[in-house]
C-alpha cells in the first residue's frame, strides 16, 4: 500500500524554524519517478500548494507566501521529502501535507488537483 508520512511538525514561536519530512513507502516505482510537493490547508480555508519539487529535484516551485523563506528538498535514495522552514509567521500557522504524483517532467505544480498520492498531514502552529 503507496503511503506517505509526514513529520517534524509542532509548535514553534515566531521567527522560529521547523523541518518538515515526508517519508514514502509502498509504491512500485522508484520515488525518483515521481513529482513531490507540500501543501497546506487551515480551517475553513482553501488547499494552497505552497512548493513542489521535479522528479530530479532540478525544479522547485514556491507559493509567493513561503517563497524565500520555506526550502524543498528532496533524497530519492532514501524515499523522503523535507520542506526547510524559516522565520516563520503565525499565518503559517495550518495542518501541511505532502503529495505526490507519477511524472519524468521538467518541471512540477503546485495545484493540488495534479497529484495524486497524499499524505494524512500534520499539524504546524506558530505562536505570535
Amino acid at each position: 500500500e503507496e503511503q506517505l508520512v509526514e513529520s517534524g511538525g509542532g509548535l514553534v514561536e515566531a521567527g522560529g524554524s521547523l523541518r518538515l519530512s515526508c517519508t514514502a513507502s509502498g509504491f512500485v516505482a522508484d520515488v525518483d519517478d515521481y513529482a513531490m510537493g507540500w501543501f497546506r490547508q487551515t480551517s475553513g480555508e482553501e488547499r494552497e500548494g505552497i512548493s513542489c519539487i521535479s522528479w530530479s529535484g532540478a525544479s522547485t516551485h514556491y507559493s509567493e507566501s513561503v517563497k524565500d523563506r520555506f526550502t524543498i528538498s528532496r533524497d530519492n535514495g532514501a524515499n523522503i521529502l523535507h520542506l526547510q522552514m524559516t522565520s516563520l509567521k503565525p499565518e503559517d500557522t495550518a495542518k501541511y501535507y505532502c503529495a505526490e504524483t507519477p511524472s519524468n517532467g521538467a518541471s512540477c505544480s503546485l495545484d493540488g488537483d495534479d497529484f495524486e498520492y497524499w499524505g494524512k498531514g500534520i499539524q504546524v502552529t506558530v505562536s505570535s
